[in-house]
């Protein structure tokens, strides 16, 4: 009998996609005085009045979506859907990827038209941040989702996040972040030709927003990488 060769996770599913987001907060002076009120509570300092405007992308109710990147493993084609506004760009290809510009409606219904052929999603910090900001900004914009992002933590494999199974659910207290992962086994950080998430706010002030879709790209061939490792040398 022949042995199969295939890695242990391509027998499973037939079709995976590595995904990840980049964010924004909105405008500080958009919000009403109540939630202005709300948002800095705790804000007393000029600089902890700055760090509070800064966490503004970390929630959909106080941030939106201005990349979304999806990447298959196995392929390595994939697709970075991102915010322009100010300046438009046309869509475009470099060797597998393809950079397709929309607004943010647009990307969300771009993303859930593309996910619904996907067996297995995987993402690093995926189900804390990625999959919900998706969810509820979908649902504030009126797009009604097409594949559950969010299925049992525990069971199955529809979903790998990767700091979930990386910190074995919390086992491990200490998480940290995709570049310090990277780091440890030896894989290119996204980070490393300068740009990082705190720099995405500017550069989208700044319409930069094809330099925010291939810093999104990076982050998704980290994701790969580092799912690699962890399906090899650690998953049984």
């Amino acid at each position: 009998m022949v042995k199969n060769s295939m890695p242990r996770s391509a027998r499973l599913v037939s079709e995976r996609v590595v995904i990840d987001i980049e964010t924004v907060g909105r405008d500080f002076n958009s919000f009403d005085e109540i939630s202005k009120e709300y948002l800095l509570k705790f804000a007393e300092t000029e600089e902890e009045i700055e760090e509070a405007k800064d966490r503004l992308s970390f929630s959909p109710l106080t941030g939106e979506i201005v990349a979304i990147g999806m990447l298959n493993p196995d392929t390595d084609e994939g697709v970075v859907y991102f915010q322009a506004l100010k300046s438009p760009a046309l869509p475009f290809k470099e060797n597998t990827i393809q950079f397709i510009p929309d607004t943010e409606a647009g990307i969300l219904k771009r993303f859930w038209e593309a996910i619904k052929n996907y067996d297995q999603i995987i993402t690093f910090n995926g189900r804390s941040f990625d999959a919900p900001f998706i969810i509820l900004r979908s649902a504030m914009l009126k797009i009604k989702p097409t594949k559950d992002l969010m299925p049992s933590r525990y069971t199955g494999t529809s979903h790998i996040d990767l700091l979930d199974q990386l910190t074995f659910f919390g086992a491990v207290r200490r998480r940290f972040n995709l570049h310090m992962w990277c780091e440890a086994f030896g894989i290119p950080s996204p980070k490393v030709e300068g740009v990082t998430g705190h720099d995405i706010k500017e550069l989208f002030r700044e319409d930069k927003y094809i330099e925010i879709a291939k810093y999104c790209l990076r982050d998704l061939y980290a994701t790969k990488n580092l799912f690699e490792y962890w399906d090899k040398f650690v998953r049984l």
